[in-house]
């Protein structure tokens, strides 16, 4: 994820996600029977189609949003496409299914089970025998110790993002033969599936040099179906080839190209073929759909002399920047440039699905008004998250359904509607939360002097932007609040990929507004903290949705943007918010990843409170102990019982409140198939490639 919303895999444990990435873009395996499973809201939009149908040969030109920091997912500055270049190019002992489980990888692994419970917790892993490092190595226990040694946590020479799991093991041994790896745990740990995934060889592991700067630039040996070939940093590319010591089915495509691209010059680098595949921020979705639209149309310069005043209409309804004062050439020049790049785009496609990642509104319990959990639970209240996930995901023809688990999506195992534990929008119920707070409606007020910041902690970091007097507006004041640029709580420097919008311009509804609210003298007036950057209209087009819902109750909010740079590092992880628009990615494995970011912060040696990822400040004891629990029982129907009950906690401290499930849209060459909209699943990229001249695929169902 950006730093708009953090990527488990990178930043928690490494990045073998989000994803998004993703953010770096893992739940407990055999949960129920399958037919207590839900499908998934979205299947995954790739173009599937049989290995025979696929050209062999090509270069995939795949946008990413930045060119890696490092090629080492367990460090903390790993991204989408760290976790990208991992997953075709090393070994993972489990990856995800379409449902978001993890499934053994047959590449890798003949068998990996528990094997003993008593006196320890022992998985034996049985290796593929084909399995070898590039270099003719095989792979083998050597690579499984050097891998625990380095991310136990007990060296502290090794600058690891995350150490949960190798920490719960007592030794790792070779099994029966070189193929087998025996590893037994201290404590029992239920999310044993999760490690291992990346597998890196013992040359990356073996010294704190080679984990800490040996693998950030380059990846000397691999094992996957691809390897890297270099680093370019100047171009701004990695280039993965194809490992000719690959012993699975071989990889269609020759190479692939993870090129760093702005989002915001997205649709330009797919128009001029400098990506074939890259994800899209909904306006840019729209516009190469309005291409297979309008295939072949001249636009108002068709047919002759047309006025400057229509020539002017027709730039503006198109969303182009041709300025007001432009002369009748310099649009005309500035629309033919514009048709050209459409007709550009009628050689590509949307694909489209739920990314495996939600977006919420966090409510920072540190300091202020929201310190009280009364005062949370009202907000939560009064929002209609069946609203909000309509404004979002209606208009892009996705299902409008809100996320009810903070620990899991729709179609994984582990998922549960467990947002009664805090109950469902009720403007009474909230009215009824904020006076036994002792908030009453039209108390006297004292004067604040013009721009004071309402709540929350003090920061001279905003930005100016179009979002008001130096980057704050209050909801209701005027219509900005549907002003501002492009941005969304994406997951894309921090592991992850890109967010959740809604239509641009969208206006807040209508409703009575209350008397505002006060006690002590003082308003309850809240600050709600948005980044300012490219993609960011929905984001603050959700965000003026749910002031106008709290400005109902008399709750009145000044929305702050902020800085793309600043937003994550300077307001959300350091608190400087009162409530934030973000996204988490979803996990196959809760009790491990899900924790630290609903941990109860505690206070540090150096006398500060370590949150660990827990922005919102907002935990208990027992939230702890239940996601503790589920980690040690291997029993799998009560570590998903105890998960439930963890959430329903969650659910109950309003801390945080999962909004919608993120859409996933994905502009891709219409000749390009087994890739876009990925869904759940780990991508299979040695079956990525072009479709052969004269073969057909059928149309995907989820495609409009």
């Amino acid at each position: 994820m950006s730093h708009h919303g953090v990527g488990l895999r990178a930043v928690l444990r490494p990045a073998a996600f989000l994803t998004a990435g993703v953010l770096a873009v893992p739940l407990l395996a055999g949960c129920g029977s399958d037919d207590d499973v839900a499908k998934p809201l979205a299947a995954q939009d790739i173009d599937l189609v049989a290995r025979g149908q696929v050209a062999d040969g090509g270069t995939l030109k795949w946008a990413v949003d930045a060119l890696p920091e490092t090629l080492n997912t367990y460090q903390a500055d790993a991204d989408t496409g760290t976790t990208r270049v991992a997953q075709a190019t090393l070994p993972a002992m489990f990856r995800m299914d379409a449902t978001g489980r993890p499934v053994a990888n047959p590449a890798y692994l003949e068998s990996a089970k528990v094997i003993e419970t008593e006196p320890r917790q022992v998985v034996l892993y049985k290796l593929n025998q084909q399995a070898v490092w590039s270099d003719g190595r095989e792979i083998g226990a050597a690579d499984f110790v050097a891998q625990w040694r380095a991310l136990s946590g007990k060296d502290t020479a090794y600058w690891t993002a995350r150490n949960a799991g190798y920490d719960r093991i007592e030794k790792i041994e070779r099994g029966a033969n070189d193929l087998q790896v025996r590893v037994t745990f201290s404590r029992p740990y239920a999310d044993w599936k999760s490690l291992f995934s990346p597998l890196y060889p013992k040359d990356v592991m073996g010294t704190p040099d080679a984990f800490n700067d040996g693998a950030r630039r380059r990846l000397a040996i691999s094992a996957g179906p691809f390897k890297v070939e270099k680093v370019d940093t100047v171009a701004k590319d990695v280039v993965l080839g194809r490992n000719p010591r690959w012993w699975g089915r071989p990889a269609k495509l020759n190479r692939i190209v993870l090129h760093a691209v702005d989002r915001d010059k997205r649709v330009s680098a797919l128009a001029d073929g400098s990506a074939d595949l890259a994800d899209l921020d909904p306006a840019d979705a729209q516009r190469i759909g309005l291409a297979a639209r309008d295939k072949g149309d001249s636009g108002p310069l068709q047919g002759g002399k047309t006025s400057l005043s229509n020539l002017r209409s027709w730039a503006r309804a198109h969303g182009l920047d041709a300025g007001a004062e432009a002369g009748r050439e310099d649009l005309a020049r500035s629309i033919s440039r514009y048709l050209d790049q459409q007709r550009a785009l009628e050689a590509l496609e949307v694909r489209k699905s739920l990314e495996p990642a939600y977006t919420q509104l966090a409510l920072n319990g540190a300091a202020g008004p929201l310190t009280d959990e009364r005062v949370r639970r009202a907000i939560a209240r009064a929002l209609d998250r069946k609203e909000i996930a309509r404004l979002v995901l209606t208009p892009l023809g996705l299902p409008a359904v809100p996320v009810g688990s903070h620990l899991a999506l729709s179609g994984q195992p582990a998922y549960a509607d467990d947002s009664g534990a805090l109950g469902a929008q009720d403007t009474k119920a909230a009215q009824a939360l904020l006076a036994d707070a002792g908030w009453v409606p039209g108390g006297p007020v004292r004067d604040a002097k013009k721009g004071q910041k309402a709540a929350g902690p003090e920061s001279d970091r905003e930005e100016k932007s179009d979002g008001g007097r130096d980057g704050e507006y209050v909801v209701g004041e005027d219509d900005k609040g549907d002003r501002g640029g492009r941005h969304l709580a994406e997951e894309g420097r921090h592991g992850g990929a890109a967010g959740a919008y809604a239509p641009k311009g969208t206006a807040a509804p209508a409703g009575a507004k209350a008397a505002p609210l006060a006690k002590d003298g003082k308003p309850l007036a809240l600050r709600f903290v948005l980044p300012s950057g490219p993609g960011s209209d929905t984001l603050n087009t959700v965000a003026t949705r749910i002031s106008a819902m709290l400005d109902r109750l008399g709750i009145s909010t000044t929305i702050t943007k902020v800085s793309d740079e600043s937003y994550f590092k300077d307001h959300i992880a350091a608190g400087d918010f009162d409530l934030a628009l973000y996204s988490w990615p979803s996990s196959a494995f809760p009790a491990t990843d899900a924790r630290p970011i609903y941990a109860k912060p505690l206070p540090a040696a150096d006398g500060s409170v370590n949150v660990e990822q827990n922005y919102t400040r907002v935990g208990t004891d027992q939230v702890d102990q239940l996601f503790e629990q589920a980690a040690t029982t291997l029993d799998e129907d009560e570590a998903a019982g105890l998960i439930k009950q963890a959430d329903s906690r969650i659910w109950a401290a309003a801390g945080s409140i999962p909004l919608y499930q993120r859409p996933q849209l994905v502009g891709a060459r219409k000749d390009l198939v087994n890739a876009g909209a990925f869904g759940f699943q780990t991508p299979v990229y040695e079956d990525m490639g072009f479709l052969k001249k004269g073969a057909k695929t059928s149309a995907s169902p989820s495609r409009g």
